[in-house]
């Protein structure tokens, strides 16, 4: 009987669950900003999948003046920029406007896979890059990536594929206005967090009815920081689950891996971004897992590590990776 019971259990789960898919053209594309007043491109139920198409960040004219011809790019691309000339900054697919999900409450978003939607990746030396004084902007390069190897060559090197998307986010509060899409912050965004591949959670401060989801700045792969202000940015094809919870409340994004939770801190001052990710870290320990402040904050600095999110979008990011391994089952 209990396996007639949980079999139907799953049953209607699944039929309650639908599934869309969100493809890249035009009135489905918002292109460098979040703002609460974008036009849903999809209304969806909490739990409902969705197959969310991206573009990588690289203008055509950018592209081809790295190399790659236009033959070569992405029919999609094109007729985005050439409906849309004037605009700049990220490709974002979206908003998806989640039913029920309500100012102030958490949106869990499942990522359950992720693809590449093209065969190269792009980089370029931007304005905000960590040594721009030393590295004038607009070196460029196209980067082969072999999906069946699951790597990218570059000066000699096989640099290993581990794509996620660099922009994941919500609408900002309505009083914010339009914001640009570049710095991060509570509405998540730009975090460039590289942890955040297939099989992990994020999970989102709701400040509009609806939440209003976006999502693109595809890589391949990033290192911790990002120094020169890209990375293997490529086009990338995404599998997602969301879960609204209205009874949650966070202050800041944070994450989950299968072996990590993940506090985040973000400000203009790197120091005060890691100050914002310890104090992060601790009131998920107090409120997750039962700690006092203090034993919270020892705990932070025994068995927690800090790393540089990123360093070139205008808000610097810092991640506090907390292991799972370390609490009893």
């Amino acid at each position: 009987m209990f396996s007639l019971t949980a079999f139907l259990v799953v049953l209607a789960l699944l039929a309650a669950q639908s599934r869309h898919t969100l493809l890249v053209k035009p009135g489905n594309v918002v292109i460098g900003h979040y703002d609460a007043k974008t036009p849903p491109a999809l209304r969806i139920r909490s739990g409902d999948l969705v197959e969310i198409h991206t573009l990588g960040v690289g203008r055509p004219e950018q592209l081809e003046a790295a190399g790659l011809p236009r033959s070569e790019m992405q029919p999609s691309l094109i007729e985005v920029v050439n409906a849309k000339p004037d605009e700049r900054g990220h490709f974002l697919t979206g908003p998806v406007y989640i039913e029920g999900a309500e100012p102030g409450g958490v949106l869990e978003v499942q990522i359950r896979s992720i693809r590449l939607a093209v065969n190269y990746a792009y980089n370029s030396m931007g304005a905000n890059g960590t040594l721009a004084d030393e590295f004038p902007q607009g070196g460029r390069r196209i980067i082969p990536l072999y999906n069946l190897g699951n790597f990218a060559r570059f000066a000699g090197t096989r640099i290993p594929l581990r794509p996620f998307f660099g922009s994941m986010g919500v609408a900002p509060p309505e009083s914010a206005g339009r914001i640009s899409s570049t710095p991060p912050g509570i509405h998540a965004g730009n975090l460039d967090n590289k942890e955040l591949v297939a099989g992990t959670k994020l999970f989102i401060p709701i400040h509009v009815r609806g939440a209003l989801f976006q999502v693109g700045d595809g890589h391949a792969a990033q290192g911790d920081g990002e120094v020169d202000q890209t990375a293997l940015e490529t086009s990338l094809i995404g599998e997602f689950r969301f879960l609204v919870h209205n009874d949650r409340t966070l202050k800041w994004p944070r994450a989950e891996t299968p072996t990590h939770y993940i506090a985040m801190g973000i400000d203009e001052d790197l120091q005060q971004a890691v100050k914002i990710a310890v104090q992060e870290t601790i009131a998920f320990l107090m409120v997750e897992k039962r700690l006092s402040k203090a034993d919270a904050y020892m705990l932070c600095s025994m068995a927690v590590d800090l790393r540089i999110t990123q360093l070139v979008d205008r808000k610097k990011g810092v991640h506090a990776m907390i292991p799972k391994a370390i609490f009893p089952p």
